[in-house]
């Protein structure tokens, strides 16, 4: 049999990491409906026309699905599909099939796979898990969803071992206005260029500028409005005394000025206004973040998302929205050498056996105690306690029962639990005994 071969860019976790992921997804689950969005799923598949021209970049690294025996037949009739390269584009999708049975605005979570073909990397996959969530109306989209997202990012963070973080923030009609004021005629083209600012640096920056066909002072210019950073709307001085005028750029700068100073009345401190951040995408329209691990800029983002206007509509409505991604996987790749969970299964009891014969009796046990919820298994066999004990141990069980039985004797011996840590071994009620609660269930913290 050949030797089985990873692919690069699949991340695939063991056990422990898994319930190290999982915590994490029930944390972003749980705070997104404290937070009143409503959870949908979409299909993994649209149809290329559908995913082309959105992404910007992305349109290379999409993936196509065929089915094999469809490969190389004439004039095959079936849809040619792709499968999503981010969750955005299809939930436009979603919203404008059942635009008829949504009430607007329409607040959702989406925690999904989804797929790049680009070359693997540091914390970049070709297959990765994102959580989103949107919320989209019919017509207009009140500012005031722009500041409520990065708040609720704040306090999924908050729950979670991240450690302190950075919304960096921007509105693209400031870029967009300024590029256009310096005379620039490929905006997205500038956009994509600078947003690599970050990667490669100003110097790198400023040469592709040029090689895309800018002058040394536009160039210049560009970088000048990349620089641009406060924790409140005083950039909006700084950008005026570069000396470019036009009226998008004076449309972006009054946004987001709004945007940091309504963030700095419910959140000081948590925006910061970051010019550079231009967002690769192209269907971005207003307000865009992105979330820096502070200590860890060099990774880039890990959350990133914002405001599009045009992405949804079915020619009579428009549907604007704002968003903001979490790169679960990305995030997760860097997190997880500092974390640990405490056990690497759900189980937190494991049932002994005696002899073969006593299985039916100890599923019992196991039935009993999960229904209290307590999570339990039966022994693999009946070898000696000593080795059943070490069974658990090497899976991170921290408990074994020992079922009742009649002694050598005659006397009725009682149900006994041993938490195998600390060797304390006593008499237990199957009907009463709980574990501690830290014990329960696999728990996560940082490696010491």
């Amino acid at each position: 049999m050949a030797k089985v071969a990873p692919l690069s860019g699949f991340p695939e976790w063991l056990p422990a990491e898994r319930i190290v992921e999982q915590h994490f997804l029930d944390v972003i689950r749980r705070t997104f409906e404290l937070h009143g969005f409503a959870n949908i799923e979409t299909r993994a598949v649209e149809p290329t026309e559908r995913l082309l021209g959105k992404g910007g970049d992305t349109d290379k690294e999409i993936y196509g699905v065929t089915r094999l025996a469809a490969r190389g037949a004439p004039e095959s009739a079936e849809a040619d599909l792709g499968l999503h390269f981010d969750l955005t584009v299809p939930f436009a999708r979603y919203t404008l099939e059942h635009a008829g049975k949504l009430t607007f605005p329409f607040r959702r979570y989406q925690i999904q796979k989804v797929w790049r073909g680009e070359r693997p990397q540091d914390g970049r996959f070709r297959e990765f898990t994102q959580a989103d969530i949107d919320i989209i109306d019919a017509g207009e989209l009140p500012f005031h969803y722009e500041v409520e997202l990065p708040l609720v990012l704040a306090d999924v963070f908050a729950e979670l071992p991240v450690g302190p973080f950075r919304i960096q923030v921007n509105n693209r009609r400031i870029p967009e206005g300024f590029y256009r004021g310096l005379g620039l005629k490929d905006v997205n083209g500038t956009l994509r260029i600078v947003d690599k600012l970050d990667k490669v640096g100003p110097d790198a920056v400023a040469g592709m500028l040029e090689e895309a066909g800018c002058s040394a002072s536009q160039a210049r210019a560009c970088l000048a409005l990349a620089q641009v950073s406060a924790t409140d709307s005083s950039f909006v001085d700084r950008v005026n005394a570069l000396g470019v005028s036009d009226p998008v750029l004076e449309e972006g700068l009054t946004q987001l000025a709004a945007v940091m100073d309504a963030a700095g009345e419910h959140a000081p401190g948590l925006l910061v206004a970051d010019l550079k951040v231009a967002r690769g995408l192209d269907y971005y329209t207003g307000t865009v973040y992105e979330t820096q691990l502070v200590g860890h800029e060099s990774y880039g983002s890990v959350c990133s998302g914002g405001r599009y206007d045009a992405l949804a509509s079915d020619g009579k409505t428009t549907y604007p929205g704002v968003g903001i991604s979490i790169g679960v996987s990305r995030l997760l790749a860097r997190l997880m050498p500092g974390l640990q969970a405490s056990r690497a299964t759900p189980t937190a009891v494991l049932v002994s056996l005696a002899a073969d014969t006593d299985r039916t009796a100890a599923m019992r046990v196991a039935a009993a105690l999960r229904a209290r919820g307590i999570p339990a298994e039966v022994a693999p066999s009946a070898a000696k306690f000593g080795k059943q004990i070490r069974f658990a141990d090497r899976r991170g069980i921290p408990f074994v029962w020992f079922p009742g039985r009649v002694g050598p004797d005659g006397d009725v011996l009682a149900d006994q639990v041993k938490d195998i840590r600390t060797g304390e071994q006593v008499a237990a009620d199957l009907d009463a005994w709980c574990p501690p609660d830290a014990d329960r269930w696999p728990t996560v913290r940082t490696r010491e």
